[in-house]
Formats: C-alpha cells, structure tokens, sequence
C-alpha cells in the first residue's frame, strides 16, 4: 500500500495557517469561481513532493504565503512534509522539514517547522514512503545512464494540469518537457510491474558492459592513430626533413622513440633558429612560456584522464556493489535483529544450528559495511565531478593564454620574418606547428594509463547477459500487462459514450497515447475530435491505470488530481457562475459517475481530487464537494485578511 494526501495547508508571514482537509479513498471536489486558488491545490502538491522547480503560481500565493505543506497518510502512519517558498531571488527552496506524526494529528504549528532537510534527502524519503524500492536501476530510453525510480516519476500518473488534463497531445503529467517523454516511456515498465528486480539488476550490468566496450574500443583505436609509427608521425618527420628543420635520415630501423626524439628535435631546432638565447630578449620570453604552457597543458590534460578514470571506477563498484546489496536485502532470509527465538535456527530450512548466530551476525555486519561504501562512493561522485570541471577550466584557460602567446610571438617575429626567406619560414613554421600538436596529443596517450584490449572478454559477458535477460520475456509481460489495462479503458468508453468505443482501444506506452484501431487503421488520441473524447480517454486511462496500480500493489500513490475536466463544457468567456445544462450536463454528471464507480470497485485504495468551476446538485457530485469557493460567499485559498495590498489577480 502507499499513501494518499488527507490535508493541504499554507502558511502566512505571521505563522498564521490555512488549512484544507482532504478525504481519503473518496472523490474531493473544490469548487469555486476562477482566481479563488483551486489550481494552486494541485502545484502545491507536486512542490511539497520534492519538485526541483517552484511551480506555485498566483500573485496572493507568491506574495503572501512563505509555508507550504501537505499531510499523507499510509496505513496508520502519517507523514508531514513542508516546504518553504523561496528566498529573496533564488529559483527555489533547496531544503524541507518532513516528520512522521501520530495518525490524525494536525499540521505542525509553523514554529514548530524546522527546514533541515536537503531536498535530495526528502525525495528519497518520500520515495521510501510511497514504497519505492531505489536501488532498482531502469534501464533508460535513449540515454546511457539508468534511471533511479522516485516519487518524481510516479507523479506522471497522479496529476493532471488544467491543460494537460484535456489535450490531445499530452496524455500523462509534465510530458511536454524537454526530455520528458523518454524517462515516462522508461519507467512505465516498473510502475505497471513489468519490469523484475533482478532483471533490472542485470539489464543495469549489461549497459555497463557495452559502455565499457564501446570506451575500450575508442581508446583502443585512439591510441592506433597516435602511436609515434603511425603514417602521421613518419609523414611529419619527412616534411620535418624537408623544411630543413632536422638533417635527413635513413627511413629503415626507426621505432617509438627515434621517431619521437626526431620530432622533438625539430621543434627545438626551430625554436633555436627564431630566437636569440638572450633571457632579456622578449621573444625568448615567450618562447619559456609557451614551453611551460605546454608542460602544464600535459599534465592537467593527464589529471583530468585519471580523474575521469576514477569516476568510471565508482560507476562500476556501484553497479557491482548495489547488485550485491539489492540480492542481500530482498532475500528476507535472516531474522531481524533482536527477534527472540529465530538466532539458533536456519533461515532456509529453519533447522536448529548453534552456528548461525555468529553466522546471521557477520552476514548483517556485512550488509551495513557494504551499504555505507555505496553512501561514501555516491558521495565521492559530485567532488570528482567538480574536480573535473575545474580542470576542465584551467585547461581551457592555458588553451586561451597559449593563443594569446602565439599571437605575441607572431608580432615580436615579424620583422625577423621579413628578413628571411618568407616561403622556406612559413613552410618551416607550419610543420613545426603540425609536429608540437601531435607531440602534445601523443603525450596524452603516453602519459595516461594503457589500455587493456578486453573487448573478447567483454562481449562474451555482454552475449551470457544478453542470454540471461530475454528482453522479449519482458516484452512480452508488458504487452499482456498493456492489453489489460486497454480492456479496462475500453469499458470506461463505453460508459463515457466516447468516439470509437466499439472500437478495440490499446494504451500506447511507446507513443504515450491512447489509440483506436479501426477498420481504417489507428486513430491516435490526437486525431479523435472534440475535447469531450480527449478529456474522457485521459479519465478513462488514468483510472484504469490506477485499477491496475492497486490490483499489483504498485507503488504509485493512491492519488489522481485533475484540474477543471469541465473546461470542455464551458466557453472561454462563460460568466462565473454559468450553469450547465443538455448533454453537457448529462456527459460531465456521467464523467463523475464513473470516477466514482472506480473508486467504489478500489474500496477506498484510490483518492481523486477535482478542483471545478462547475457545480452539480446531482449524485455522485454533490456529496463529494468540499469546499465552494465563490467571490459571493468570499471564500478562497488564501484568506482575504492575508492580502495587505492590492494585487491583480484577485
């Protein structure tokens, strides 16, 4: 089971505090006049769940609101969660108080609310509470690194914006954000239950395994290039050769290091021949710094490989490390610590064996000492990543002072240059430029560590794993899974009396769509017409994904927010107040007739929260309103006496 919200509240400035209750396992209508807050119910939701955004909107609610709060519940348990509104001109608040309270209890006062938990920490947490197992990796859609589930991507199949809730375009939560797709169409998988622990566990192997591959591959076939025999290095030593910057030499017998040493010769020959030996003369100045530039560019470039190197090394341990933990703690074979009784016995067969308490001990032991290397090596990743980036800017710096260098030495030389043979200088000046960068970049690879050819080695696991896995298994899981839940979105067709609803429907989780297939061919959500299907295939998707989240006990909370579905029924310019009548009515009365229906099959495991304009005095609408926000009764979200001043949207 995970959890539902039974309380949403806001602070004021004086630690004043508003409060809305919630019910839970039941259908909650707010509804009101637009500008009264009901939107601000859903953004204050995804805020306090750990967004990495500050998505409150409205001048009352920016101007005089600092707290916001939500109170989940799971079971007996309950869970507080606050977040303060963000100071003077940062983006967003980075840190939350979250407490564990006695069930029932109300909302912190506001000095009882300390903001000491870094909003990392708090996803994870709220992850753990919704049930969300985070040492799962996903393999990810189009991207090299896996995905580490949280509540941040259950959230896609929670919410619907006002205009989400009815586009054709956009099916689940914030899926028009840049990149958002992929990372919807990854973890679909595990939400839906498709997507095994431990084959998650290998999938994540594999992905190391061929980025491994693909690493030693490019290293492998860099260094090729560079080594100092290739065709490269032998054509710069011959216009070396022929430029007069080294005497000529006989081709047969050179190996590494006389094509290196003939190189290198070249370049201080030229360098002897431009300038005078004098230290007080400028250009001999410049010509030191650049040779020390280029010895600092060497080495920065060798700390960056080797730190790069490091990094690559903690993903592997991780990998590696988390897979050990994840076998060890999903076992369930040993007892708690502390149970009376179960010390002496074996966790398999449960024989009595006065050995396994010492046994039990060193495996816990074991368990912690390996769980707090994975905390220590994640937490080495961001210091070696800003090492990494400030080397990365100390290089291109040297980069920028050796241009700047160059540009120096071309202006001191000038006149030099006039006096010599202009073609045989250049000629000579232009190979020795040729021959100084590939000495800088071969140094690269000589400096750096060798490279191993594991690729033989590499693809036999990648081949045992690709064989362990069957994708297609997983496949095939999802797409029964799939089938499923698109007979459950049938039906709420029919009931909802929707385009197409004779027709079989299917979820798409590829194309993040709901499509028909006809005897024309698919129709995609987009093509179907008239906002009533598009808002009626968002409803009907929704729920019935939420069936299939409780039927397999999925980790998605219980909670399904939709803001303003009668947009469809009312004209953009509709009066407050405006009353439906017809078959717009009749269709949004049977909108709710069917949330309820689902709701009432789930016993009590869904939570739907409805922010409205429309009002009904018709059942199941009636019952389930709990709170009427009206300018004529002057009721809103935020307290009219919290509003000092003027503001444009009230």
């Amino acid at each position: 089971m995970t959890f539902q919200v039974s309380a949403i509240s806001i602070y004021n400035a004086a630690g004043e505090i508003r409060t809305v209750p919630l019910k839970t396992g039941r259908m909650n209508i707010i509804t009101g006049d637009s500008r009264r807050g009901k939107s601000a119910l859903l953004n204050i939701i995804d805020y306090c769940l750990a967004s990495t955004d500050f998505v409150i909107k409205g001048a009352a609610l920016r101007n005089f609101v600092k707290v916001f709060a939500v109170t989940l519940v799971k079971g007996e348990r309950q869970l507080f969660i606050a977040r303060p509104a963000p100071a003077g001109k940062a983006a967003t608040a980075t840190t939350m108080c979250i407490a564990s309270q006695a069930f029932g209890s109300a909302p912190l006062a506001r000095d009882d609310i300390e903001f000491s938990t870094p909003l990392d920490v708090a996803k994870d947490i709220i992850s753990d509470f919704a049930g969300i197992d985070r040492n799962i990796r996903i393999p990810a859609v189009r991207s090299a690194w896996p995905i580490a589930p949280s509540i941040r991507q259950a959230l896609f199949f929670c919410l619907q914006k006002q205009n989400e809730v009815a586009n054709p375009d956009l099916l689940f939560h914030s899926q028009g954000e840049e990149f958002r797709p992929a990372t919807i169409r990854s973890v679909i998988p595990y939400f839906l239950g498709a997507l095994d622990p431990e084959q998650a566990l290998r999938e994540n192997r594999l992905r190391l395994k061929r980025q491994e591959l693909a690493g030693i591959e490019s290293a492998l076939a860099a260094a090729e290039i560079q080594s100092p025999v290739s065709g490269q290095a032998l054509a710069l030593l011959t216009e070396a050769v022929e430029a007069g910057l080294v005497p000529p030499m006989p081709r047969s017998g050179l190996n590494d290091e006389s094509v290196l040493n003939y190189l290198r010769l070249a370049t201080a020959t030229a360098q002897i021949a431009q300038v005078p030996e004098s230290g007080d003369d400028p250009v001999s100045v410049l010509v030191e710094e650049r040779r020390e530039l280029r010895v600092q560019h060497a080495r920065i470039r060798a700390q960056i490989t080797n730190l790069k190197l490091a990094l690559k090394e903690n993903d592997d341990f991780l990998g590696q490390a988390s897979e050990q933990y994840a076998r060890l703690s999903t076992l369930g074979l040993l007892p708690e610590a502390g149970v009376v009784g179960q010390a002496a016995h074996c966790p398999v067969c449960d024989s009595p064996t006065p050995q396994s308490t010492h046994m039990t001990d060193q495996i816990r032991s074991d368990l912690a000492r390996l769980g707090s290397d994975i905390t220590v090596i994640r937490n080495d990743a961001p210091g070696i990543n800003s090492l990494i980036a400030e080397q990365e800017t100390a290089l291109q710096q040297i980069r920028t002072n050796l241009a700047r260098n160059q540009q120096e030495l071309d202006e001191l030389t000038a006149s030099q240059r006039a006096a010599r043979d202009s073609d045989a200088y250049r000629r000579a000046a232009l190979v020795e430029g040729r021959i100084s960068l590939f000495l800088e970049t071969a140094a690269r690879f000589v400096q750096g560590p060798p490279v191993e050819d594991r690729r033989d080695e590499l693809k036999a696991q990648i081949a045992e794993l690709e064989d362990q896995i069957g994708a297609a298994a997983r496949d095939d899981r999802l797409n029964s899974y799939v089938s499923l839940i698109s007979a459950k979105i049938r039906d709420k067709a029919r009931n909802l009396d929707l385009e197409h609803k004779e027709s079989p429907i299917r979820l798409d989780p590829k194309g993040l769509t709901v499509v028909a297939d006809t005897s024309r061919g698919p129709v995609r959500l987009s093509d179907m017409g008239g906002g009533e299907n598009w808002l009626g295939y968002h409803v009907a998707t929704l729920l019935s994904m939420h069936e299939w989240f409780s039927e397999q006990n999925s980790p998605v909370p219980r909670l399904l927010v939709l803001d303003q579905p009668s947009q469809v029924y009312f004209p953009e310019d509709a009066p407050d107040g405006t009353v439906l009548v017809g078959a717009d009515r009749v269709a949004l009365l049977n909108l709710y007739k069917t949330i309820q229906e689902t709701i009432d099959y789930l016993e009590g495991d869904l939570q739907v929260i409805v922010m409205e304009h429309a009002d009904l005095d018709d059942e199941p609408f009636r019952s389930s309103v709990e709170g009427r926000w009206r300018r004529k009764n002057g009721r809103a979200l935020v307290p009219s006496d919290w509003i000092t001043e003027e503001i444009e949207d009230r």
